[in-house]
């Protein structure tokens, strides 16, 4: 397993590209709306992992909820796995509190599902699977 991402939710992307693009010279590589979840995200490389900035396209996403209760900032860490279905079962069996039973499309086309904070340390939890 590796580290595929960390999500930071803004209210905001073209703001929040001023500061990652332009002080820190990384590069947005990847744009999209990914409908169903109510948010914009931009994917920026940052070694072997990415920085996704997440923005709220609605005011019910859970983008526009996390902005409200706590502003800005790291929203969830990604981790990859090979298989999402297995890691699903192994986490449920453990006890998990998981937001997703089914792994569900997100944005890029991979399979997520989300573990909730109450059994990763205060931590959300997304688990990705990359598109074969």
């Amino acid at each position: 397993m590796k580290i595929d991402h960390i999500g930071i939710a803004t209210s905001g992307i073209e703001q929040a590209l001023g500061f990652w693009k332009d002080a820190l010279g990384l590069e947005n590589v990847h744009s999209e709306t990914v409908e169903d979840q109510k948010v914009k995200v931009a994917m920026l490389p940052l070694g072997e992992t990415r920085i996704e900035l997440l923005e709220p396209t609605s005011g019910d996403s859970p983008i526009s909820k996390f902005l409200e209760k706590r502003g800005g900032g790291i929203h969830h860490i990604a981790v990859e796995v090979d298989d999402i279905h297995a890691a699903v079962v192994r986490l449920k069996a453990a006890g998990a509190r998981l937001i997703d039973e089914v792994p569900r499309t997100g944005a890029g086309g991979c399979l997520i599902a989300f573990v909730h904070p109450s059994s990763a340390n205060g931590v959300l939890l997304e688990l990705v699977q990359q598109k074969a």
